[in-house]
């Protein structure tokens, strides 16, 4: 066998670059974007996974909707402020320990 042959590849070469483009890579990948829309199972309020999703309440914001396992979750997401719902409590012993 002749290593020399030209169709044998150095890769310690100082600028080697590789030749043609794989099939898979001439196309720019779609699974890398946004997808046109998400559907969420699970109770943001009481973390549930929701089997059923006919006749379950139900959000829709933007391109998401969030399912809810009854209207009074539905409801409690709904009244939760936008900002963090708990006040942290300042830590008087910490030692440039980072809170929250």
């Amino acid at each position: 066998m002749n290593i020399s042959s030209p169709l044998s590849l150095s890769f310690d070469a100082p600028n080697w670059q590789a030749g043609d483009f794989l099939p898979r890579d001439k196309e720019p990948s779609h699974r890398l974007h946004e997808p046109e829309g998400m559907i969420s199972a699970i109770d943001p309020i009481t973390g549930l996974d929701i089997e059923d999703l006919s006749g379950k309440p139900y959000l829709v914001d933007g391109n998401m909707v969030m399912y809810f396992a009854s209207e009074e979750t539905r409801q409690a997401y709904l009244d939760t402020p936008k900002d963090h719902p708990f006040h942290l409590q300042d830590n008087p012993w910490e030692d440039g320990e980072a809170e929250g």
